[in-house]
């Protein structure tokens, strides 16, 4: 007799978590030592992808559902760019750039947006899934992983948890990295035009919000 209560598989969750708090250590204490460690990191997380026999089309670089994802998403992407737009005309703190600085910022922002929806999605949103099939689960835990990232930006940490949650559910929908990441780009580069450095304090995190915002930084990460 099973009694049905659901067993879950804790390698995954630990995995995770592990994976998170060796990219928090990145962000506070090597980011400035030795910046290029993050390869090491990633190369830590693609191994995990080898050894459990995950592919680029498993993890959602991949075509098959790409026509469906920007049928679903870009619209409202795009719907949110301009409201975003129009209420920095309105309160008049859009940026002034050159158009050449727009299209160079806008694919910036594209890229980095397909990465960090790999890190997100890819990998964690698919290990907590794993976490017992937990599927429910996974995309408010990896938006408070993603939002606790940013800390101690408030204005990212809203952001990414919100932005976090939806993307994640629409990853679990789709499964597609390039979508979301022309998605994240659009958003965040309008987000970046519209709102004030005394509001995103430069998009910065960690250390180096606090060394932007107070003009202090923490001397055990010296």
């Amino acid at each position: 007799m099973g009694g049905g209560k659901q067993r879950h598989n804790w390698a995954p969750l630990l995995e995770a978590l592990g994976v998170f708090l060796l990219i928090m250590g990145y962000i506070w204490w090597l980011l400035l030592s030795h910046p290029w460690t993050w390869i090491a990191l990633l190369g830590l997380v693609l191994g995990t992808h080898a050894a459990r026999g995950e592919g680029p089309g498993h993890l959602g670089f991949g075509w098959r559902t790409l026509r469906a994802a920007f049928t679903a998403v870009f619209s409202t992407a795009l719907a949110l760019c301009l409201v975003l737009l129009g209420i920095g005309a309105l309160l008049g703190t859009l940026r002034q750039i050159t158009v050449r600085a727009a299209v160079v910022g806008m694919a910036s922002y594209i890229l980095w947006g397909l990465f960090q929806q790999y890190l997100l999605n890819g990998y964690f949103v698919n290990r907590l899934a794993q976490f017992g099939g937990a599927r429910s689960f996974a995309p408010a835990f990896a938006a408070v992983l993603l939002s606790l990232a940013h800390l101690p930006n408030w204005f990212l940490m809203a952001v990414t948890l919100a932005g976090g949650y939806v993307c994640a559910r629409i990853y679990l929908r789709y499964r597609n990295l390039y979508v979301l990441a022309i998605a994240h780009g659009m958003v965040a580069f309008c987000l970046y035009m519209m709102v004030p450095d005394s509001v995103s304090a430069h998009f910065l995190v960690g250390p180096r919000y606090l060394l932007d915002v107070y003009g202090l930084y923490p001397e055990l990460l010296l």
